[in-house]
């Protein structure tokens, strides 16, 4: 699994490791004093029926704010849509009470590309493994940006 920790800033000295662990990543945030924490996960050769279906991405989203300790703000938004086959596919909001998780499920190849962003911390490792879990995708790749 490969991670890559950046922030905003310009300096060089802000790009941190390639590798970095969930149990620096969080150190980190608390110490810089972090407005928010960002992750992108990219999932590739999902299990095509899971990323089809409605019911189980919702309870993704449940399982998903369960496992990082994220209190849900109303039901989540799932809706599948798309101007041509290349970009159909499902995708998904839910409102949490330090932010959000999104994303967006490519029915054409078999991915995800999925957002969480918040205020409290969290383990993004942790997070990125169980979503390629959840799905049965074959790769994840993530990437964690502090938002200062």
């Amino acid at each position: 699994m490969a991670s890559k920790v950046m922030t905003n800033n310009v300096a060089a000295s802000n790009v941190m490791a390639e590798t970095v662990s969930d149990a620096e990543i969080v150190a980190q945030f608390k110490q810089r004093g972090c407005w928010g924490l960002y992750t992108s996960v990219d999932l590739k050769g999902c299990d095509p029926a899971s990323i089809r279906d409605a019911e189980k991405i919702h309870r993704f989203i449940v399982e998903l704010c369960d496992l990082i300790e994220m209190k849900r703000f109303g039901e989540p938004q799932i809706i599948h849509f798309g101007p041509c086959e290349r970009v159909a596919g499902f995708s998904m909001t839910q409102l949490i009470e330090t932010s959000l998780v999104s994303g967006h499920f490519a029915n054409e190849t078999n991915a995800a590309y999925l957002d969480i962003f918040s205020c409290k911390e969290y383990e993004p490792a942790r997070a990125a493994e169980f979503c390629r879990d959840f799905f049965g995708a074959e790769s994840v790749t993530y990437q964690v940006l502090f938002r200062d």
